[in-house]
């Protein structure tokens, strides 16, 4: 896709009064040349390191303010997982330290790939807050656009933001074991975690018996930007999901399953999230472990 092309579906939305999930580069360089009023968070983030805050402070989008997704976006790791919800007091307060009000048009963006950001995305709808965007492309559509980064920590008004629980569908242990017997229940990781063979992170390999394997690497291009609508409802009908059936995904701990619902929502298909994931799931050794392609 162009990327000065309009974003795809972008009438449906409006015809909705729904805020388009993505944001390319040029309209929100425009944006941002109006002074109009976004609050633009930097969820740059990585797994294995080294943290995000570093990379924000090596260069961000003027006026981004940075927000780190194990402390502000999850709870403490435990029962629930390696990336549990947060308390809803939490989450408010960390949204308000970073100038979201009830109002504000958030727009969000990590590295290119939008996988931290996303789950930014599906947890500000999850309390409540519609306006939000995910920048198609990250850090790096921007950069490659020619666009100025800065180095400078804005200074912040803190917002009114209300955390409203609830917003979106989850998931617990039980419910994703019944969705992958009776819907379709897609698996995020990388093939070879799904199969078993590897399993970097979590005490023990494989996955939820019945559920589908979808990497999220399928739902982007090279660039890291989302495939078209088109495209991705095309991926997922191979893989039996459609908005004819109940939907959710899980992950290794429910941020790459977020990208998972960012996709399906652009192909029109609702979906759940196992907020716990896979690491939830292998807390409780009662709960069954398949392994293959099976």
């Amino acid at each position: 896709m162009n990327q000065d092309s309009p974003l795809p579906n972008q009438d449906d939305y409006a015809q909705t009064g729904r805020v388009h999930p993505l944001i390319e580069v040029p309209a929100l360089d425009r944006l941002l040349r109006r002074q109009a009023p976004v609050v633009l968070l930097d969820a740059r983030w990585h797994l294995a390191g080294p943290p995000g805050i570093e990379s924000y402070r090596k260069g961000h989008l003027p006026g981004a303010v940075f927000v780190d997704l194990d402390r502000d976006v999850a709870g403490p790791p435990g029962r629930g997982g390696r990336h549990p919800l947060p308390e809803p007091a939490d989450f408010e307060a960390a949204m308000r330290r970073a100038g979201v009000s009830r109002d504000s048009l958030v727009v969000v963006y990590d590295d290119a790939d939008s996988t931290a950001a996303a789950r930014v995305w599906w947890s500000l709808r999850y309390f409540g807050h519609d306006r939000v965007r995910v920048l198609d492309g990250g850090y790096r559509a921007w950069t490659e656009a020619g666009h100025r980064l800065s180095t400078d920590e804005p200074e912040v008004k803190p917002g009114d933001f209300i955390a409203n629980p609830g917003r979106l569908p989850v998931l617990d242990a039980e419910g994703a074991a019944e969705l992958a017997k009776a819907g379709v229940l897609l698996d995020a990781r990388a093939a070879e975690r799904y199969r078993g063979e590897q399993e970097p992170v979590d005490p023990v390999a494989g996955h939820i018996p019945g559920a589908r394997n979808a990497p999220t690497s399928g739902n982007v291009g090279v660039d890291g930007r989302f495939l078209p609508p088109g495209l991705l409802r095309e991926r997922f009908a191979q893989l039996g999901a459609t908005d004819a059936l109940d939907v959710g995904a899980y992950c290794g701990s429910g941020v790459t399953a977020a990208h998972e619902i960012l996709a399906l929502n652009l192909a029109g298909i609702p979906a759940a999230l196992y907020v716990g994931s896979w690491s939830d799931w292998v807390s409780d050794p009662s709960n069954p472990v398949a392994t293959g392609d099976a």
